[in-house]
């Protein structure tokens, strides 16, 4: 049996001004964002709602700590809708506070108690890459544990998903191009699931199309050109969203996740690190099945023969962002190991969607061959 669930209502704007006017935003309201975002689109056009900046409780990833702190500071206040505007550690946390409980942090990822909405929920991306905003999806450092975990309910998925181009504008291009491999590697894993259906295919597709032909472009026009790719990267960047929420991702995201914890590289780089060599190695244990249908669309798509598609994919995203080795963000070579017990022992939820079940020598391979 295949699921397939859209729940949000996806609404566009042109500009901020259309959606806080159109949404009446202001007493009652909460909103999650960053300065550097609220201050130039939003600041003018909202009255009396309460701004959390994220980065006054911390930087990198986002945690349970910061989650702590932020519902300390506005448990006592009475509101009624949840905003958050961002990138994808601001969307995942303003997920949580539309929550009836939120605290113990914790105990609500290791789902000793049941996650109850309670609030009205609109998310707003300011990148271009984690598809957040439709999934049921929040992802958290947990500090006791010192692990990413992922928590996946119904209950956190937003009522409102608003795409706003203009937000895009002020993307620096590192913090773009990563967020933009994220949304790729998004749409590829979440094609080759056993949990995919023939709807998050065509979402899958459709995004893989977009993500490459736009790099493709500005790999032969420049950072210059990106101007005027911004709605198709957002756009895509919902599309492979709506798959990954439906369909869920795999290997390439629960191998990332020791290497952000560890060294708090930025979840789409993270990814980034591990996308190629992985289906490398997916190719080699079972060539014939889905993974087939996949290099067909990228031969297709960046015209070249199969057997040359991952490379020819890892040359591609080399002009978008240069990839560095795992020693490259600090990694040493005793941690492969805990590594790979850390995927193991605490991603079975990722891997579960992996295109091929991989043990434990396999992964450490995999580590060991992009140390």
């Amino acid at each position: 049996m295949k699921n397939f669930k859209l729940t949000p209502e996806i609404i566009t704007f042109d500009k901020c001004m259309e959606f806080c006017s159109e949404f009446n935003i202001g007493e009652g309201d909460l909103i999650i964002t960053n300065e550097y975002i609220y201050k130039p689109f939003f600041e003018s056009y909202i009255k009396d709602a309460t701004i959390i900046y994220r980065r006054d409780y911390g930087n990198g990833e986002p945690s349970d700590k910061m989650v702590e702190k932020i519902y300390n500071d506005v448990k006592d206040i009475n509101y009624k809708r949840v905003i958050g505007i961002g990138g994808g550690s601001i969307l995942d946390v303003s997920k949580l506070f539309a929550l009836e409980q939120i605290t113990p942090i914790c105990d609500l990822f290791e789902k000793k108690f049941p996650p109850k909405k309670v609030k009205e929920l609109i998310l707003i991306p300011t990148t271009c890459g984690t598809g957040s905003e439709v999934t049921n999806i929040s992802v958290l450092h947990l500090s006791s544990l010192n692990s990413k975990f992922g928590l996946a309910n119904d209950e956190i998925l937003a009522d409102y998903a608003i795409l706003i181009p203009e937000l895009l504008s002020i993307l620096p291009f590192k913090i773009f191009a990563a967020s933009a491999i994220d949304a790729l590697i998004h749409a590829i894993e979440s094609f080759v699931s056993p949990k995919a259906s023939v709807f998050t295919e065509m979402y899958s597709k459709e995004a893989i199309r977009m993500i490459i032909n736009g790099f493709k472009t500005i790999a032969d026009e420049g950072q210059q050109s990106l101007e005027n790719l911004l709605d198709n990267f957002l756009i895509a960047s919902t599309y492979a969203g709506i798959a990954f929420g439906n369909a869920g991702c795999g290997t390439v995201h629960a191998m990332s996740f020791p290497l952000g914890s560890f060294y708090h590289v930025p979840h789409g780089e993270s990814n980034y690190v591990f996308l190629t060599e992985v289906f490398k190695t997916y190719m080699k244990l079972n060539p014939d099945g889905k993974i087939k249908d996949l290099c067909k669309l990228l031969s297709e798509i960046l015209d070249c023969p199969e057997k040359y598609v991952f490379d020819e994919t890892e040359k591609l995203l080399y002009h978008i962002l240069p990839k560095k080795s795992l020693q490259g963000y600090g990694a040493k070579e005793e941690d492969l190991i805990i590594f790979t017990e850390n995927v193991v022992t605490k991603q079975g939820r990722l891997m579960a969607n992996a295109y091929v079940p991989l043990d434990k020598n396999t992964i450490y391979e995999i580590y060991k061959s992009l140390f």
